[in-house]
């Protein structure tokens, strides 16, 4: 049996908040999300799209919600899978929440393909829920297994596009200000400059200017900025 104090935690990234992510176009995904966080709403929901369009921030958002409520919980991405075993399904259909990122990993991996099958069929059994992601919608996926794509095919799924720039910024600057740092448009539109425009990108950034800018106790401004980035 699994209980939150045994979940890793640590692969949660404390900003990945419902809190700062915008959903403008898309009540319907918060709404869905947030209850099943809570272990209501969906048993099962899909999300695919493209790298930068939100989907990890979204799954650990999920479970940020489970852990406020003394809920169990498991996140894993499948990007290194070649690094993990089978085994780690195992049990998982006793949690409240399961989050797995990254499903596309384990196209053409039949023992992973099996194993995925077998853990949506019990988390159904137990009324459990399951948020899965990948960068296509399950009929692109190519899955060899097809009953798993049938399962796949079965829930809520949401495509995701990628935030434009202007929502970006907002994003950026919510984080900042979550944050209590101040960070002026001018700073700001520097970083868009030079940096890769995906949200973990942008906000380890400003995670590094945030840290510099405590311990030399000063404020963000462009030279400053580039000093610490080395730009």
């Amino acid at each position: 049996m699994f209980s939150s104090q045994m979940i890793l935690q640590f692969d949660l990234r404390e900003e990945a908040s419902f809190d700062n992510y915008y959903f403008d176009q898309n009540k319907a995904l918060y709404a869905a999300l947030y209850a099943m966080g809570a272990g209501q709403g969906e048993r099962f929901v899909y999300l695919w799209g493209q790298k930068g369009a939100g989907k990890t921030h979204l799954l650990q958002a999920a479970c940020h919600v489970a852990r406020s409520l003394d809920l169990s919980f498991f996140y894993l991405s499948l990007q290194n899978i070649k690094k993990l075993d089978v085994s780690v399904f195992e049990g998982l259909d006793a949690l409240s929440l399961v989050c797995l990122d990254d499903i596309d990993a384990l196209v053409d991996k039949p023992k992973w393909e099996e194993a995925l099958f077998n853990l949506f069929n019990q988390m159904q059994e137990m009324r459990h829920r399951l948020i899965v992601s990948a960068p296509v919608a399950p009929s692109q996926l190519g899955l060899k297994l097809k009953d798993l794509e049938s399962r796949l095919l079965s829930g809520m799924a949401f495509q995701m596009e990628e935030l434009d720039e202007e929502t970006k910024l907002k994003a950026l600057t919510a984080r900042a200000k979550a944050r209590g740092l101040d960070l002026p448009s001018d700073v700001a539109a520097f970083i868009f400059r030079r940096y890769p425009r995906d949200l973990g990108t942008l906000f380890g950034v400003l995670d590094k200017l945030d840290q510099a800018s405590l311990v030399a106790k000063r404020k963000l401004t462009v030279p400053f900025v580039k000093e610490v980035l080395g730009v």
